[in-house]
């Protein structure tokens, strides 16, 4: 059966490619395939050049192997997500795309992020990550609900190698490994100097400066081995089926994680996003989950915090939506280590409004920054410790016909050999504990530990 796909979609590029386009992307259905062994079988020929993403819904599954274009801005300004947008729909005009089907998530599909804040000076570690970076993979395996399409995007006549790779792709075998890998070193990063930023930020939110701040902070680990990101994504597609699952090598580098957080989702003029902020751990009873829900729901500095995303999201919406609907209250958002406040926000949007148009306007919400924007952003980049890099950020996909989603990079990791480096923030707001926000960081960190194995149950 993979000769057949094999053999049908290198006869179709042949094809494709004597009619001298600049891009031929050629999709057809193929049977079901694990996307994740997809991901692992593609070490052997695209180590370093590999991305897998699944929404919160598993409605939408991508894997993209190797590099077809590589489109990136090192602006520092809102002009980089124009930038991208312009040179996407650049590539896509000298593009033939043939699909056997109309269906969603097919033919060519942009994967990448963005830097959280590009003013703020880049450290070592995410060197390989610049203020935008987008990839056309050369192989993409779709999965949309029960349907599995092949991808393959090619910019030439050489087709050397194209069907050794799709039949290992489709027969490689699972890797062994035996290796038993644990943590060596666990270490925080500036915690001191942490905390007393989150007092001097509420200090300032009581002279009535600003309104919130989200502060964030890093924790090291160390392995014995090098992390293997396949098995990393196993862990989280497990542990946290209810979140965006994600990762994108660049060269020896993997940013990874296990996102709650939608930013924003556009299927033709349906768009969707939703408010997320104000958060407790999960209680260890059933009894004891529900007093803690019930509490989150009527604290105050808990729904002042989630209200600041609420109105900052709907005035967004608003302006580029002819109809949004928001309900009144928020309920309560339960993932296995934490659970928020949660409010959906659904739009339809106007005429000639596209995905990275809806990333811009969204990010980042009070909920990663803080509020007023400009100012929580600029507050952030004087006073925290740490270079977030696309942690925090819009990471996320979109098609030749303007639809896609963003996630924003929470619950995430940079790994890198043996090393990982796990980011996690909070809201500071007129209420806040240092404390208490350190105490909610070590739970917003769980997964990643778990996951990567620095933490036991």
């Amino acid at each position: 059966m993979v000769t057949l796909y094999q053999n049908k979609v290198i006869d179709r590029l042949r094809d494709a490619l004597t009619k001298k386009m600049n891009m031929v992307s050629v999709s057809m259905k193929v049977d079901e395939v694990d996307p994740l062994s997809f991901f692992e079988a593609g070490e052997k020929f695209f180590l370093g050049q590999r991305f897998y993403w699944s929404d919160c819904t598993n409605e939408y599954v991508f894997v993209g192997l190797g590099r077809t274009y590589v489109i990136q801005s090192d602006d520092q300004s809102k002009h980089r997500f124009i930038e991208i947008e312009r040179k996407w729909k650049k590539i896509l005009e000298g593009a033939l795309i043939e699909r056997e089907q109309d269906v969603l998530g097919t033919g060519p599909i942009l994967f990448g992020g963005f830097a959280f804040d590009p003013l703020k000076r880049k450290t070592e570690k995410w060197i390989n990550f610049p203020s935008a970076r987008f990839i056309l993979p050369s192989i993409l395996l779709s999965k949309r609900n029960n349907e599995t399409w092949l991808t393959v995007n090619v910019v030439d006549q050489s087709l050397e190698q194209l069907e050794e790779i799709i039949i290992h792709l489709f027969n490689g075998q699972k890797k062994q490994n035996n290796k038993d890998v644990y943590c060596l070193l666990k270490k925080e990063i500036e915690r001191e100097k942490w905390i007393q930023a989150v007092k001097d930020v509420t200090s300032e939110i009581h002279d009535g400066k600003i309104q919130k701040v989200v502060l964030a902070r890093e924790l090291e680990l160390m392995f014995n081995e090098q992390i293997d990101s396949a098995r990393v994504l196993a862990a989280l597609r497990e542990q946290q089926p209810m979140s965006y699952i994600f990762a994108f090598e660049n060269g020896s580098s993997c940013f990874l994680g296990a996102s709650p957080e939608q930013l924003v989702k556009k299927e033709e003029n349906v768009c969707e996003t939703v408010c997320l902020a104000g958060s407790i751990k999960r209680g260890k009873t059933l009894k004891e989950d529900e007093q803690l829900g019930d509490w989150l729901l009527h604290d105050e500095k808990n729904r002042q915090e989630h209200q600041l995303v609420v109105d900052m999201i709907c005035n967004a919406m608003n302006e580029v939506c002819d109809h949004v609907v928001v309900p009144q209250a928020p309920t309560l958002l339960k993932m296995r280590h934490i659970q928020h406040l949660y409010t959906p926000v659904k739009g339809y949007s106007k005429e000639n409004v596209s995905i990275l148009s809806l990333v811009e306007r969204l990010h980042p919400t009070p909920a990663l920054g803080g509020f007023p924007q400009e100012e929580a952003v600029r507050k952030i980049r004087e006073i925290e410790p740490l270079d977030r890099g696309w942690y925090a950020a819009p990471i996320g996909w979109m098609d030749a016909s303007g639809n896609g989603e963003f996630a924003v990079a929470i619950r995430s990791a940079l790994i890198h050999e043996n090393e990982a480096h796990l980011f996690a923030g909070c809201g500071i707001v007129a209420h806040s504990d240092a404390y208490s926000e350190y105490e909610e960081t070590n739970v917003k960190f769980k997964p990643m530990l778990f996951a990567l194995g620095g933490m036991d149950e």
